[in-house]
């Protein structure tokens, strides 16, 4: 067998003499950081970015302070292991709730992005609210883009040490606040406001609160973009949700180009240009610094300031609006009208996606309807597995946990079954009460005629039944051990 081999050519570079060293060049191997100054635009889609920014923080900064009759409605008690959620109470048996609603909001989250791509990102995303918010204090106190590049690039004088300093107390305002919130959701935050007045907060109560104000802080006020374009991981999975039918911001480049400066008087179209008249505001608006023209990039969060931004220029030009626009990209290619966007949402994928989630959020429903506010646990007594009573009966002992997740005292009546004869004895009477959103821990002594059980295990059942609502019924599988 004949070998082939493949001569490679070395170049041979001679060696410097000592007295002319040679000279090394530095090669960067990141890009560096530059400052994004996102200029203030108005329009449609921004009115629809702060109507969803008021929407979400009135629900997380409302939500902690109101009730459901005596309690916080929605708190997540991890002391005593209790999810208190409207009208529900969840313990931790009820983690498979926990699961489903990762899943619902997963499958919902793949079928808004196949229809509408980053629309999450760029209207609900809280990245992207603290961002608007920040940048909202940034403008209001520094002045908008080009008053905020003066004064980062002017000299350090009362002026600009006042300013900045009254910007970051302010943004320090709005994450504490945000922490104490957040904080608020697992410790009732009433309770957890008279704390911080009376500055006696727990350890972990003020870790959490100022780790999630400084994460709110840094994240918002000095990462922005970059923990968009650098930590999100769904920025980079994205692109497995889309297909081109899916909606996009995109810049008509038919239409737009080639792009050139003129005068609105100008007869552009006899010169050859389109309609993009190369003002770069698209580019200035941007809270992630890209150029959309450049087309569709990972980076993009579809919020649409730029579609306002060039809509206001093509106003002023006397132009049709749209130049850049939500579309999609076999639209974009002439595949079918823009006006059938609409006929082309129901795809597989979509389908999909849909059907699971509607699986999800059915089997959530339909559990939370016949979910009962009983739950039962059984520990069997290891101390004495099996004896024998005086009456030369066989028993054994256990110790049932009975939790009532219902806002109302219960009496409860428990019985066994499964074997013939059984016999419950309870320490605590026939009647075992409940308090409303309470537990009791009972002992149990179940006892049979010896004659009715044979040595080993053998299966049987407690019934665990309300006196004063019959529908109220659990029943739990434990087992019985013969002598």
């Amino acid at each position: 067998m004949s070998k082939t081999f493949k001569t490679i050519p070395i170049k041979v570079v001679p060696a410097t003499p000592a007295d002319n060293p040679v000279e090394l060049e530095e090669v960067v191997l990141y890009e560096k950081h530059k400052k994004v100054y996102p200029r203030w635009v108005t329009g449609r889609f921004t009115q629809w970015r702060w109507f969803w920014l008021v929407a979400t923080q009135l629900f997380f900064y409302g939500m902690p302070w109101l009730h459901w009759g005596d309690r916080q409605m929605l708190l997540f008690d991890l002391v005593h292991r209790k999810f208190y959620i409207f009208g529900f109470i969840f313990l931790p048996q009820d983690l498979i709730y926990l699961t489903a609603l990762l899943l619902a909001s997963a499958f919902g989250l793949f079928v808004w992005t196949s229809i509408g791509g980053r629309l999450w990102c760029g209207y609900s995303c809280p990245q992207t609210v603290y961002t608007e918010i920040f940048l909202w204090v940034e403008k209001w106190v520094e002045g908008d883009r080009l008053a905020r590049i003066k004064l980062d690039n002017g000299p350090m004088n009362l002026r600009r040490l006042r300013l900045k300093y009254t910007k970051h107390a302010i943004w320090i305002v709005i994450a504490l606040w945000t922490g104490f919130t957040f904080v608020g959701y697992f410790t009732p935050i009433r309770e957890l406001a008279g704390k911080v007045l009376m500055l006696s907060t727990g350890p972990w109560e003020t870790f959490w609160i100022l780790f999630y104000g400084f994460a709110t802080y840094g994240n918002a006020g000095w990462m922005r973009e970059q923990v968009c374009k650098y930590m999100c991981p769904y920025a980079r999975f994205q692109s497995a949700m889309f297909d081109p039918d899916t909606l996009i911001i995109s810049y008509d480049a038919e239409r737009g180009e080639p792009r050139g400066s003129r005068k609105k008087t100008d007869d552009y179209k006899a010169e050859g240009k389109g309609d993009c008249i190369d003002c770069k505001l698209c580019v200035q608006v941007c809270p992630v610094g890209i150029d959309i023209r450049d087309g569709l990039q990972y980076e993009c969060i579809a919020c649409g300031a730029c579609i306002d931004a060039c809509d206001s220029i093509m106003d002023k030009m006397g132009y049709p609006r749209g130049l850049v626009r939500y579309t999609t990209e076999n639209a974009l290619a002439h595949k079918y009208p823009e006006k059938e966007i609409a006929n082309h949402i129901l795809r597989p994928r979509v389908i999909i996606y849909s059907v699971a989630l509607f699986l999800v959020l059915a089997a959530v429903a339909v559990s939370l309807v016949l979910k009962s506010p009983i739950k039962v646990n059984i520990l069997r007594d290891r101390n004495a597995l099996v004896r024998e009573t005086d009456e030369g009966l066989v028993e054994n002992s256990y110790r049932l946990q009975i939790e009532n997740t219902d806002e109302k005292l219960h009496r409860f009546v428990i019985r066994a079954e499964g074997l013939p004869d059984l016999k419950v004895l309870s320490d605590q009477g026939d009647i075992v009460e409940v308090p409303g959103n309470g537990s009791a821990v009972v002992g149990i002594r179940v006892q049979v005629e010896p004659q009715l059980v044979t040595r080993g295990s053998k299966k049987i059942y407690f019934v665990v039944q309300a006196a004063d609502d019959l529908t109220l019924k659990v029943r739990e599988k434990s087992s019985f051990i013969g002598q």
